[in-house]
């Protein structure tokens, strides 16, 4: 596939557009992985619309959030879309935990990316295996590590296509579009979270922080990436 060629042809394109650009191109051998962010649910109601058989999964790293479940559940009745949920693999998890303990992610850097790649890596490691892309719901806007992606690009981490058709848009489009729409979001968005992961490792942000900035708090800006979304050569 010529990248070069696609993203000038889908720069401008509504994010209605590239969807259907990469249905008709990649047909069942594409899906969208959702961790029920903002975002996500706005893909996911925009998917709904274009391609309601499309498969859409969700990583359940086992630490989420009540308030994640409630949406994955109120998503799940709303939408005639098929949704599936992955889980690690559970002696890997055993392991981790029996070794390191419960919070060995907060002791280092390389210990925070072991936990990622045992609960979020590995599991969608196992959903790409039978497909040629995924869709995402990254944006450009959301930290300093993603400034830099394109529409439609290789993902180095699972040798496939990744496809991005709301990187451009900003917050306010996000929060326009779910009000606009009805759509059902995380209640803790209401509590000043605006990227919510895993539990342990989500905070609400104060006044004036970066939207991450509540995400693995303990670490540098251009660290906070959990590994699904690794530039090529790596970070």
């Amino acid at each position: 596939m010529d990248l070069e060629k696609v993203n000038n042809e889908l720069t401008g394109k509504s994010a209605e557009d590239i969807l259907k650009w990469a249905f008709d191109t990649f047909k069942d051998r594409i899906v969208f992985a959702s961790s029920f962010g903002a975002e996500d649910v706005v893909v996911i109601d925009l998917i709904s619309k274009i391609n309601p058989s499309a498969k859409i999964i969700t990583i359940d790293t086992g630490r989420l959030p009540d308030e994640t479940y409630e949406l994955m559940e109120d998503t799940r009745k709303k939408y005639n879309v098929e949704l599936l949920t992955y889980f690690p693999d559970k002696s890997e998890v055993e392991n981790l935990l029996d070794e390191k303990g419960y919070y060995s992610f907060r002791e280092s850097l390389n210990n925070r990316k072991e936990c990622c790649r045992i609960r979020k890596i590995n599991p969608l490691r196992r959903v790409l295996k039978d497909c040629d892309a995924w869709i995402t719901g990254l944006r450009k806007e959301q930290s300093v590590t993603r400034k830099d992606m394109n529409i439609v690009e290789e993902d180095p981490v699972f040798g496939v296509i990744k496809v991005n058709p709301i990187l451009d848009w900003s917050l306010d489009d996000i929060w326009k579009y779910i009000k606009k729409n009805g759509i059902s979001y995380n209640k803790l968005h209401d509590q000043n979270y605006p990227s919510i992961g895993c539990e342990p490792c989500t905070r609400a942000i104060k006044d004036g922080e970066d939207i991450r900035a509540g995400r693995w708090w303990w670490e540098s800006p251009e660290q906070k990436e959990c590994g699904l979304h690794a530039k090529k050569g790596g970070r």
